[in-house]
């Protein structure tokens, strides 16, 4: 796991995946989305190297330094308890697949304690579809959008109620019609990879967009 120890984002976590590298930094498709201008687009990624999990500098403008070295030159080694730091901004702790995983990252066990359909867990980020965990994890916004959708209870969300949600530090301005419907697509394809059915995300014309989650 990569958990946020300071950052706007605090205590959010991150699973790690041995097959997909983790991708750090501003552009919304990064697994782990900062929007934070010190942050470079892609700045730095995670990824297992036959031995354990390591991290990369990306070319960042304003660097990756883990336990206050910074990492430019060389990709580098994580050990369990590690401190990250992105664009001297954000710090993240690495925790290793062999150390005691924090209470508030407990997973369900089996498919059964899950269920079927759509499951979030916020502390974590986490979600879960037809009780696999979706690997790499949603980017930010399209985490914020299934997360609005998730409490509206199955009701309709407008264009404008999106917006608001999605895209808090824009008041709105500069999104567009087709920026929401890139990224209910993008939602969509993600879902889509885990379970057959394309109807999770419901386009009401004229209204917006609602969750029909069984």
């Amino acid at each position: 796991m990569l958990i946020l120890r300071h950052g706007n984002q605090t205590g959010q976590g991150w699973p790690l995946s041995r097959t997909t590298p983790l991708i750090i930094g501003r552009h919304d498709e990064c697994h782990v989305t900062l929007p934070d201008r010190q942050v470079s687009r892609n700045h730095a990624r995670i990824f297992w190297d036959g031995f354990g999990y390591a991290i990369e500098d990306l070319g960042s403008k304003n660097g990756t330094h883990v336990n206050g070295v910074d990492i430019a030159d060389a990709p580098h080694s994580l050990s369990d308890g590690d401190e990250v730091q992105i664009a001297l901004r954000f710090k993240m702790a690495f925790v290793d697949d062999e150390a005691t995983t924090p209470l508030t990252l407990d997973t369900p066990e089996s498919e059964e304690e899950v269920g079927s359909g759509l499951r979030i867990e916020e502390e974590t980020r986490q979600v879960w579809l037809n009780g696999t965990l979706l690997d790499p994890p949603l980017s930010l916004h399209q985490y914020r959008l299934l997360s609005a959708l998730w409490h509206e209870g199955g009701g309709v969300m407008t264009r404008e109620q999106i917006v608001q949600a999605v895209w808090p530090e824009t008041s709105g301005d500069g999104v567009s019609k087709q920026a929401i419907d890139a990224l209910v697509r993008r939602l969509r394809e993600r879902l889509n990879e885990h379970d057959d059915r394309d109807d999770y995300i419901i386009t009401v014309r004229g209204h917006g967009f609602r969750l029909e989650n069984p």
